[in-house]
C-alpha cells in the first residue's frame, strides 16, 4: 500500500469538493489505524506453506494429518488462549477472513466463535467475517467453472449447451462414474480448454514459449518459487523467531500431497446462520447485491485470491466493510 504522503498527493489532486477530499483524508487515516492491528494467523489445510521439522525428510508431512474440522478446532483454541493472554483487545471488532479452500473454513469457525459467545467463554468480538471466492463444499464449486468459461469465451456456445443438457446434476469431477458418455466427453473438452489459461487468473496470457511447448514462469508464479529461498533465508528465518533447530526447511505446499481431509461437506448453513442472527458478511466474487447482512462484490482485474492480485483495491474495501462505509 501507498505511503500516506502518496495517498494524500491522490486525494489533492480530485477535482472534487474539499468536503470530500476531508472526508477521504480521515477514512485513509482510519485505514492505517486498521493496518497497525491487523493480525496474520496461518492455517493448517488453507494456507501454501508446510514447515518440516528437522528430524524428518522434506517430503514427509508426518505430523500433519489434520482436517476442516481438526484444523478449526485448532484456531478456535489458539484464537481462545491469545485473547486470554491479551484482554485488552477483547473489546475491539473481530472479522475473520479467507480466500479460495479457506472460504470454506471461515464461516465454519465463526459459527464456533459465536457459539462460544453464547457460551460466556472469553472470545473475541466478533462482528461479522469475509470470503474470497470461497470454496462451499456444494457441487456448484465445480459446476459454476462451466458458465464461468462460457462468460470469458474460453469455452464455444455449443459446448456450454452440451453441458448444460446432458451433464445436469452429475458429477463435474469425475463424470465417468454416472456412466454418462456425453456428458464425460463434453467434460473432457472442457477441462483440456480451461488447462490452456491460467485457471487463477484467466485474464492473464498462456505461459509458454511457443517453441516446445515449457511453461513460462510468469509474474505470480515467479513469486511462488522465489517464496522458498525467502522463507528459507536465514534473515527471514530470524525475524520470525524461528529457532535453530526446531524448523528445518520451509516448502510451499503442492496440489494433493499433504494428508488433509475435507470433512466439512457444505458450509451453506453456517452463512446462513451467522447472517441470520446479525453477523455481517462480505463475499467478494459477484455483483453488487445485498441480503440479510451478506453483501457481494466483485473485484475488477483480481484473480482467483483477489488480495494476491489487488491488494490495494480489497484493503480499500476491507476498510469500508469494518468502518460500515458503502462498498
Amino acid at each position: 500500500m501507498p505511503d500516506r504522503q502518496h495517498r494524500r498527493a491522490n486525494s489533492g489532486n480530485d477535482n472534487t469538493s474539499q468536503e470530500h477530499d476531508a472526508i477521504l483524508e480521515g477514512f485513509v487515516e482510519q485505514l492505517w489505524q486498521i493496518q497497525e492491528s491487523l493480525e496474520h494467523l496461518e492455517a493448517a489445510g488453507c494456507e501454501v506453506s508446510r514447515h518440516e521439522d528437522a528430524d524428518h525428510d522434506a517430503e514427509d508431512p508426518k505430523g500433519y494429518n489434520v482436517g476442516d474440522i481438526s484444523s478449526s478446532l485448532q484456531l478456535y483454541d489458539f484464537l481462545t488462549k491469545w485473547f486470554n493472554d491479551h484482554p485488552e483487545f477483547l473489546a475491539n471488532p473481530f472479522y475473520i477472513g479467507g480466500d479460495s479452500y479457506a472460504g470454506k473454513i471461515t464461516p465454519f469457525l465463526a459459527q464456533i466463535i459465536s457459539e462460544g459467545i453464547e457460551a460466556g467463554r472469553i472470545l473475541p468480538n466478533l462482528k461479522g467475517y469475509l470470503v474470497g471466492n470461497p470454496g462451499t463444499g456444494e457441487i456448484i464449486d465445480f459446476s459454476s467453472r462451466v458458465p464461468y468459461a462460457h462468460g470469458f469465451g474460453i469455452i464455444s456456445d455449443q459446448l456450454y449447451e452440451t453441458i448444460l443438457s446432458h451433464c445436469q446434476g452429475q458429477d463435474y469431477i469425475d463424470p465417468g462414474n454416472a456412466g454418462n458418455v456425453l456428458c464425460a466427453q463434453a467434460l473432457n473438452t472442457f477441462n483440456d480448454l480451461i488447462d490452456e489459461v491460467e485457471k487463477a487468473q484467466v485474464l492473464l496470457d498462456s505461459k509458454t514459449d511457443g517453441s516446445d511447448g515449457r511453461r513460462i514462469l510468469g509474474e505470480e508464479t515467479y513469486g511462488y518459487y522465489l517464496s522458498y529461498f525467502w522463507a528459507n533465508d536465514r534473515r527471514t528465518r530470524e525475524a520470525l523467531g524461528i529457532k535453530k533447530g526446531t524448523v528445518n526447511e520451509w516448502v510451499r505446499c503442492h496440489d494433493k500431497d499433504l494428508p488433509y481431509t475435507g470433512d466439512l461437506s457444505s458450509v451453506i448453513k453456517y452463512h446462513r446462520n451467522l447472517t441470520s442472527r446479525g453477523y455481517r458478511a462480505l463475499v467478494y466474487r459477484f455483483t453488487i447485491s445485498y441480503s440479510n447482512n451478506m453483501t457481494f462484490a466483485t473485484i475488477k482485474g483480481a484473480g482467483h485470491t483477489a488480495p494476491e492480485y489487488e491488494p490495494e483495491r480489497c484493503f480499500a474495501m476491507f476498510g469500508r466493510l469494518i468502518l460500515n462505509r458503502p462498498l
